[in-house]
């Protein structure tokens, strides 16, 4: 079944919308995008302490340096391109997850046209089984880090269960605060209902984290951002971390998620038998919504699924083109596509 037309999103509008926006008299919009990306299991080549045999060479799927240096070269392309809509410099930060190591982060960073931008890396090892854990790359430029934090996720009912860390990392950007949580939680495995146990744990973690901040001010920027292996409709998303598709109902209770309208037009990161899930999500605290007590605030959302991003033929055409599906190759990107935000900046012209 070709889902095509209904993941086509006009790129170019957002970008005329804001030059539009910056013809008010004596304004301007200087705006920043800010991204994530599941980047489906960045292994390196090398024997590591975790359980990632599957991507070793002489292995079923065949893995070695030319397939890892190729999927560096598209997932770098993908991120080098998202945002440039907007701004020629692009994302100025993003989250991702499924990385292996630091190692291959910096990799995927020192590939162009990431390496022009000097980004740079937050990243701690997670207990998660397969050695996958989550990070984050700012660009110095827009960011200046100021803190970062790992937060343990635990099962009560169960001690040897090991998942991702969420990851919090605050820094300066255009005079304000922002604080960005970068999850990648439980996944479906056994099924959804009997999972969802787990990703509820994560959502409280997560509310519990942004409680936190907002307690030290009601006007904090907050992105939280992941591929949450839940869709915006989902209680764990709607009612455990608590968040709204309409902007009315933003509250200190209430984080708006912007991909709650994409998700209702057909929209989503991944497909799973002909139907369409928006598990890759960034959510927003009320200050950046309302615009209040800082400069940023929020101006729109997108998921990133250029034609290049997309399988073009058979049964699977419009799905994301994939690494594997199962051992055999076939040389993609990833089986989610990205997603991104833009913030913007009002700068008053000098008369």
């Amino acid at each position: 079944m070709n889902l095509f037309p209904r993941l086509v999103l006009s790129f170019s509008a957002v970008a005329a919308a804001l030059l539009a926006c910056g013809q008010k008299a004596g304004t301007r919009y200087e705006p920043r995008p800010i991204g994530f990306y599941n980047l489906e299991n960045l292994y390196d080549t090398l024997k590591g302490r975790n359980d990632d045999a599957e991507y070793q060479p002489g292995s079923a799927k065949q893995w070695g340096t030319e397939r890892y240096q190729r999927k560096l070269q598209h997932l770098a392309k993908a991120l080098g391109e998202m945002g440039t809509d907007v701004q020629p410099d692009g994302l100025v930060c993003f989250g991702m997850c499924e990385v292996e190591t630091r190692g291959v982060v910096e990799d995927l960073l020192h590939t162009p046209p990431l390496a022009k931008r000097g980004y740079r890396i937050v990243h701690h090892d997670s207990p998660d089984r397969r050695g996958v854990d989550v990070a984050f790359a700012y660009n110095p430029n827009y960011f200046t880090l100021l803190h970062e934090r790992k937060y343990r996720l635990s099962d009560p009912q169960d001690t040897t269960f090991r998942t991702r860390d969420q990851l919090v990392v605050s820094g300066l950007m255009d005079g304000d605060t922002v604080s960005i949580i970068v999850n990648h939680w439980p996944s479906r495995f056994g099924g959804e209902k009997i999972s969802l146990p787990r990703r509820i744990l994560a959502a409280r973690l997560g509310r519990h984290i942004i409680d936190s901040l907002l307690a030290r001010n009601a006007d904090a920027r907050i992105l939280y951002m992941g591929d949450l292996n839940d869709d915006p409709v989902d209680p764990s998303v709607r009612k455990f971390l608590g968040t709204t598709g309409n902007k009315e109902d933003v509250s200190a209770k209430k984080l708006y998620n912007p991909m709650y309208g994409l998700f209702r037009k057909g929209i989503g990161t991944l497909a799973w038998r002909d139907s369409w899930n928006l598990f890759d999500q960034i959510i927003l605290s009320p200050g950046l919504v309302t615009g209040a007590g800082g400069n940023l605030r929020f101006y729109g959302a997108r998921v990133f699924n250029q034609p290049y991003l997309r399988q073009t033929e058979g049964n699977f055409a419009g799905y994301p083109l994939r690494t594997y599906v199962g051992d055999t190759y076939q040389g993609g990107y990833s089986d989610h596509f990205p997603v991104y935000v833009i913030l913007v900046k009002e700068v008053k012209e000098a008369k």
